[in-house]
C-alpha cells in the first residue's frame, strides 16, 4: 500500500486493526519463540500494538517500525514514555528504557540501525501489504534480523469476497515465501462471527525457524 493510505488512516483514527488489549495468540504462542528475558523482539508496522505493553511487562526489549508519527506519539503517551528523538537519514528513532521505534519506511530500515534482533513478532505487518510486495517484506525481514525466528499471525479467507487491506495469506504461500525458514503452523481458528461481514474466516499462527546461513531463495 502506498504511504498516503497508512497516513490518512491514522490521521481520520481509521484504526480497526488496532486491538485493545494484547494479541491473546501472542500471550499463547510467544514461548515457542524460545528467547529468553531480556531478548530483543521487533515488531515490523507495529502502531501503538499493546503487545508492546506486555512484551515490556514480560521483561523483553522491543523494536518497532511504524510509518506513523501518531500512531508512535500515542503509544509513547499511553507508556508514559518520554522519547529520546534522532534523526536518521530517512528515518527517525524514538527510544526509552527497553523500547525503540523507527518512524519510517521499513524498507529503508538496515540491520545496522536496526541491531540485534533475537525474534520478530509479526501479527500485522505481512498480512497488511498486497501480493506484489511480500517477497521483498519477507526477504527485507531476514536481512535486517539476520534471520531472527518469527512468530507470524495470517488471516485466511476468501480473498475474492473482501478488498484487503488486511489480505488473505494462505498456507502455499507461507510455505513458499518462508520454505528456508521450514514454517510450521502451531494453531489455526475461525474467528468467532466471521470478519467484517465474511464467515469463514481463519486466523493462522506460525512458526518461522531461525534462517538458515545460506538460504535458497
Amino acid at each position: 500500500m502506498q504511504a498516503d493510505f497508512w497516513h490518512e488512516r491514522w490521521s481520520k483514527q481509521q484504526i480497526g486493526f488496532h486491538e485493545s488489549v494484547a494479541n491473546p495468540l501472542l500471550l499463547a504462542h510467544f514461548a515457542a519463540l524460545g528467547v529468553a528475558r531480556g531478548a530483543r523482539i521487533f515488531l515490523p508496522l507495529c502502531g501503538k500494538t499493546l503487545d508492546i505493553d506486555w512484551l515490556l511487562a514480560q521483561g523483553y526489549g522491543v523494536a518497532g517500525a511504524e510509518l506513523s508519527q501518531i500512531a508512535v506519539a500515542s503509544l509513547f503517551e499511553r507508556l508514559q514514555l518520554v522519547p529520546h528523538i534522532e534523526q536518521l537519514d530517512d528515518l527517525e528513532r524514538w527510544s526509552a528504557a527497553g523500547l525503540d521505534v523507527l518512524i519510517g519506511d521499513v524498507f529503508s530500515l538496515s540491520a545496522k540501525t536496526l541491531g540485534h534482533m533475537d525474534a520478530v513478532y509479526d501479527r500485522a505487518a505481512l498480512i497488511a501489504l498486497p501480493p506484489d510486495m511480500r517477497a521483498r517484506y519477507a526477504h527485507h525481514l531476514d536481512t535486517i534480523t539476520g534471520g531472527a525466528p518469527q512468530l507470524l499471525i495470517t488471516l485466511d479467507y476468501d480473498q475474492s469476497l473482501l478488498a484487503g487491506p488486511p489480505f488473505s495469506v494462505g498456507a502455499e504461500e507461507i510455505r513458499s515465501l518462508y520454505a528456508h525458514r521450514k514454517p510450521v503452523q502451531i494453531a489455526g481458528q475461525e474467528i468467532p462471527g466471521g470478519f467484517r461481514g465474511l464467515n469463514q474466516v481463519h486466523e493462522n499462527t506460525w512458526l518461522l525457524g531461525k534462517r538458515s546461513p545460506d538460504p535458497a531463495y
